[in-house]
């Protein structure tokens, strides 16, 4: 997450900034080092920080099949959200413990999603901006909407929607952490190109990421999620699909990667080079959880230590396993979405250095 969160006690050169800077406002809405607000980059990066807690605990709930063990929305048997026993909740059964759990800590994300809004309006000057924090708080309260659903009609395929959904939130939680952090400031990208190529790349190969790794998460979903009716020929086949894409993506980020360090800029090449390691993680994670899952594959059938393993209820390393498969996935995601906003910005800011 070092990534997102950019120091707010570093110092940047003051450059004037040139009306083509403010994204067809006015200049003076274009924030500078000293002008930066501060409280939305702080509610944005705790938002950042509780979000991918909250894609774990989501995962867990599907994990461990506790998606029904509160049968009522939004309240908890009957009960206020906020005001169910905490004796019950923490010394209950497990399955009330984690579904409860997720369910507060989705709540406040909701309260400083709404917090955001409050600052933008009272500290931010870029319109954009200010419809961002509006579009963060409108989708934590989509996806709220659509986890209770999935309560109260007991429905599989929003349990799948759900699950896709809350990734995409993590991406705008990410994007705007970087919009509204000091390295999107035009001088601060400046000074990041500064010795570096002038060229910059394309928006290809981070575009392609999100695109791959998005695909990546929806059939990882209609995986775990199966509907009772799905067909043994057609899970096959979005098996086969998901693991090819895996490696699709894998040899995609090795791309991307040489192309961001060809231009030199480190704000780009950092993200581009972790997600080779991310990548790599989650094709590991993918292996195991199908073990954890199904067994060994037929082609490591011969294999002493499969002949041996026997599928059980999962332990909680194995819950780990799987859900740290979700969660590494979400991560790419935001990770490949940094690289695309970053990207994006560089190109816009020096494109105008050059014209003015």
């Amino acid at each position: 997450m070092s990534e997102v969160a950019d120091s707010e006690d570093s110092t940047l050169p003051h450059v004037p900034e040139t009306p083509a800077d403010s994204h067809g406002e006015d200049a003076s809405n274009e924030p500078t080092a000293q002008s930066v607000p501060k409280w939305p980059f702080r509610l944005t990066r705790v938002m950042v920080c509780l979000t991918w807690p909250l894609i774990w605990v989501g995962g867990l709930v599907t994990t461990y099949d506790a998606g029904m063990s509160v049968p009522d929305w939004p309240g908890t048997y009957g009960y206020n959200l906020l005001l169910y026993p905490l004796s019950t909740w923490l010394f209950g059964p497990f399955d009330l413990f984690i579904e409860h759990g997720h369910r507060l800590l989705a709540a406040l994300v909701g309260f400083i999603a709404i917090g955001l809004v409050i600052a933008s309006l009272k500290t931010e000057k870029r319109r954009w901006a200010i419809g961002l924090s509006v579009l963060v708080l409108a989708a934590v309260i989509g996806q709220g909407v659509l986890g209770g659903l999935r309560v109260t009609l007991s429905a599989r395929t929003l349990a799948m929607i759900h699950g896709c959904v809350g990734p995409a939130f993590f991406v705008l939680c990410v994007i705007a952490a970087c919009v509204t952090g000091r390295r999107w400031l035009a001088d601060s990208v400046r000074q990041s190109a500064e010795g570096t190529s002038e060229r910059t790349p394309t928006a290809f190969w981070p575009i392609s990421l999100l695109v791959l790794a998005y695909m990546q998460l929806v059939l990882g979903a209609m995986m775990r999620h199966a509907l009772p009716g799905f067909s043994p020929v057609g899970f096959a086949h979005i098996v086969k699909t998901h693991i090819t894409i895996a490696f699709i993506l894998w040899l995609t980020t090795g791309v991307a990667y040489w192309r961001m360090r060809r231009c030199g800029d480190l704000t780009l090449s950092r993200p581009a080079g972790a997600l080779i390691c991310f990548v790599a993680i989650q094709i590991g994670l993918g292996f195991a959880t199908w073990i954890v899952n199904y067994g060994y594959p037929q082609m490591l059938a011969s294999l002493s230590v499969a002949d041996s393993y026997l599928l059980h209820s999962k332990n909680v390393l194995d819950a780990w396993i799987v859900t740290g498969h979700v969660a590494t996935g979400s991560l790419i995601l935001a990770v490949s979405s940094l690289l695309l906003v970053r990207l994006l910005r560089r190109r816009r800011v020096l494109s105008f250095s050059v014209s003015s």
